[in-house]
């Protein structure tokens, strides 16, 4: 299976239905009054995480999602069906961004957990709503407010109990495939990994872990060089770091020099990460050149004040005693608290919402005020009451005052949203 770890797509909420304009006519009411129903609300966009997807891969070739818009309203007071949300699958572990801010909306980390990332609109109000003792027979009506649309970056990051570290070729690949069930490739050559790979460890009586196979790192992963950060970010989420090293040093390399090397790249990417509980593993002691090198690893690994071991993953000696005590550690380790505070679920309206104004390269006006943007939106310019009910807004908003405070002259050019207006006194 392709594992995708990172992915843009584009969504859009739907928009909400257009309210009614109607008048109630029966044979014995000649003057009804007005009964247009209100529109519906328009599908949000929600994602979800799902147990039966694993990786990033659909969103490869499907990048593009739209929601239902909602139905309009309708006489004698009918409103319009609100439309289904667009729920879109995603894999535990997901972490949802804004593609053009960088923000954080969403991170997915719970089976079944649901992330609004875009709603869909309110329905026009019909133009019973507007009736009021001073306004009898409102003709006007809303239509539907705008769905929200945005560009999304879908990123993945493995949630898995044990993150495997180390340099190419020292063994990783080779642990996993003996410990667990996952048949990683594993060849005489660097970088034989070249995605991520998990495998479920058995202890017995209904208990296991998830042990993740990352990639090899190399010197400068913390500042992207190779795969590095594609690779390091999948280890932020485990609890416990086996940190192999090569005890027979087959390819010159020394195996106490790559520890630490590879603990200042993790330091350098993370400083929380490098905190991480880890365990030093000394690999291929099957080989006769790793007698030489154990000594110097165990001295080291007392220094850090972690513990060692020593394995073959070839042989399997001693896998046992390692695997028995990172399950007893995974128990002991208190996991840390998910930070929430900065998580946004989707942009709420702000109360502080000010009126913005600005000039684009035509010397043209743009007022940028979000709820302004939706009355403009959900405005009928075609009927006389809807725009003296937008001229009233306007004045009740001081935008004639706003714009000739920046100058603006007869007949120029306004922008709000997707309409332009043609100022006069």
């Amino acid at each position: 299976m392709q594992f995708i770890d990172r992915s843009k797509i584009s969504v859009r909420a739907g928009d909400g239905g257009n309210g009614k304009s109607s008048f109630r006519r029966e044979k014995f009411v000649p003057k009804g009054g007005p009964d247009g129903g209100d529109g519906g609300k328009g599908g949000d966009i929600v994602l979800e995480v799902d147990a039966n997807v694993n990786t990033l891969l659909n969103f490869r070739f499907n990048r593009k999602y739209v929601a239902e818009n909602g139905d309009a309203g309708d006489r004698k007071k009918q409103f319009g069906r609100g439309a289904e949300d667009c729920v879109i699958k995603v894999p535990q572990g997901t972490l949802v961004k804004d593609a053009a801010t960088g923000e954080i909306l969403a991170d997915l980390t719970e089976l079944g957990q649901r992330a609004i990332v875009a709603k869909g609109g309110r329905g026009g109000r019909g133009n019973a709503k507007f009736k009021s003792s001073s306004r009898r027979a409102p003709t006007f009506a809303e239509f539907g407010e705008p769905g929200e649309s945005r560009e999304l970056l879908l990123e993945l990051k493995l949630l898995a109990d044990v993150g495997l570290v180390g340099y190419p070729s020292v063994g990783k690949s080779s642990l996993i495939a003996a410990v667990s069930s996952a048949r990683p490739e594993i060849a005489d050559y660097h970088f034989t990994t070249l995605v991520p790979v998990l495998g479920v460890v058995n202890l017995g009586y209904e208990k296991s872990f998830v042990m993740a196979d990352i990639p090899g790192l190399i010197e400068g992963a913390a500042d992207g060089v190779g795969l590095g950060h594609d690779f390091l970010r999948h280890i932020e989420r485990t609890k416990l770091i086996l940190h192999i090293v090569d005890a027979a040093a087959i390819d010159g390399r020394d195996p106490i020099e790559d520890f630490k090397k590879i603990n200042v790249e993790l330091k350098k990417y993370s400083e929380k990460l490098s905190k991480r509980p880890q365990i030093l593993v000394a690999n291929k002691i099957d080989l006769p050149q790793a007698k030489e090198n154990l000594p110097a690893l165990e001295k080291l690994a007392e220094q850090e004040g972690i513990k060692f071991f020593s394995i073959s993953a070839a042989t399997h000696e001693n896998l046992d005693a390692l695997i028995n005590f990172v399950g007893k550690s995974l128990e002991e380790i208190v996991p840390e608290a998910a930070p929430v505070d900065n998580v946004k679920i989707f942009d709420v309206e702000k109360e502080d919402d000010p009126v913005i104004i600005e000039r684009n390269d035509a010397a043209e006006f743009i007022v940028r005020n979000k709820n302004l943007e939706k009355i403009v939106a959900m405005t009928n310019f075609d009927n006389a009451e809807g725009l003296r009910r937008f001229q009233f807004i306007w004045r009740m908003k001081n935008l004639d005052s706003l714009l000739k405070a920046r100058g603006i002259k007869e007949g120029t050019t306004v922008h709000i949203g997707e309409i332009e207006f043609e100022w006069h006194e």
